[in-house]
């Protein structure tokens, strides 16, 4: 006879004051629907929100939205599976790793659970908890900096929507936590059950690791100069042809030295950087919505071969041109 402890899988969320909601409801909603889906022989996920003290979670919504019922962490059952630490608010971040016993409580938790995650912001908890020291991690893509900047000894993906350093996770912004969450359900009930969970969700049939958050080059373009910024749009619109230092240079009207310098201060990046940042969103792009073979993309969007195409892809996103097409291009 199986006992309780052999037939469901605890999954501690974890908010406190401040959390952002839905980095709360989001996970919990993706474990909570696979149960509905998964083969009968898998055990079922048990949820449990949690948070230092239990009771009422104040979320950093502007709505007032406030989560009840959460269970202290002392009271917490000793097999727990997967622990996950949703993303906040500033104000809230800082007291709960300062002013709570939270990081004292993930470290003695941290070797018996299976997996341990966060969502978001919550990336900061696990770095002031040295459990991401030595690995790769991401979060949200306005956090990576000055998690960059607390944590030196942090790898950190600013693409990523999610980076697996098993037995630690973490994951982008917000709503990539349900990315990472349907992974997953995935690993533990199979993909046919993650496929079902997206399809009643609405979502698609989880995003790769690998995609990037959002266009960081539009971005880029909006806070540079009126000098720089047609030079930067025209990039964006048309990333083939020779988009070498001494030509962008002879486009701008400046030195080769000057253009690199003013480059730099203006957007944070070289233009190298951005050139390539640009032919990867267009790849991206005809990957999705174009049926032609992955050369004519290559060509199509600056990078001259398959070759460059795979090698770039598999650099910077960890996946390979063909993988991405799978997963979102057009079926």
């Amino acid at each position: 006879m199986q006992t309780h402890k052999e037939t469901v899988r605890r999954i501690a969320m974890v908010g406190y004051e401040g959390a952002q909601a839905l980095d709360v409801v989001g996970p919990m909603e993706v474990f909570a629907t696979a149960n509905l889906y998964k083969p009968a022989h898998i055990p079922r996920y048990e949820l449990i929100l949690a948070s230092p003290i239990g009771g009422l979670i104040n979320c950093s919504s502007a709505g007032g939205i406030r989560l009840g019922d959460a269970v202290a962490l002392e009271a917490l059952p000793e097999d727990i599976d997967t622990i996950i630490i949703s993303g906040g608010s500033e104000g809230g971040l800082r007291n709960v790793i300062f002013e709570t016993d939270l990081i004292t409580w993930l470290t003695s938790r941290a070797r018996s659970v299976r997996r341990l995650a966060s969502v978001c912001t919550g990336a900061f908890v696990l770095a002031a908890g040295g459990f991401l020291d030595g690995k790769r991690a991401t979060t949200h893509w306005n956090s990576v900096d000055l998690l960059k900047k607390l944590r030196p000894q942090i790898e950190v993906e600013r693409d990523a929507i999610f980076v697996s350093e098993p037995p630690v996770y973490t994951s982008a912004g917000i709503t990539a936590g349900v990315d990472l969450c349907l992974a997953f359900v995935e690993d533990d009930c199979g993909a046919q059950t993650a496929l079902s969970v997206s399809r009643q969700l609405v979502l698609f049939m989880r995003r790769p690791g690998g995609q990037a958050q959002f266009n960081p080059g539009l971005a880029t373009a909006l806070t540079a100069t009126p000098r720089l910024r047609n030079l930067l749009n025209e990039i964006l619109a048309d990333p083939t042809g020779d988009l070498t230092g001494p030509s962008l240079a002879l486009r701008a009207g400046m030195t080769e030295r000057t253009f690199s310098r003013s480059f730099r201060k203006e957007t944070g990046t070289t233009p190298a950087q951005f050139v390539e940042d640009a032919r990867i969103d267009r790849a991206k792009m005809l990957l999705e919505t174009a049926d032609w073979p992955l050369a004519r993309i290559a060509e199509r969007s600056g990078f001259g071969s398959l070759h460059a195409l795979h090698r770039v892809f598999q650099k910077r996103l960890g996946i390979t041109p063909g993988f991405y097409r799978d997963r979102f291009g057009m079926k």
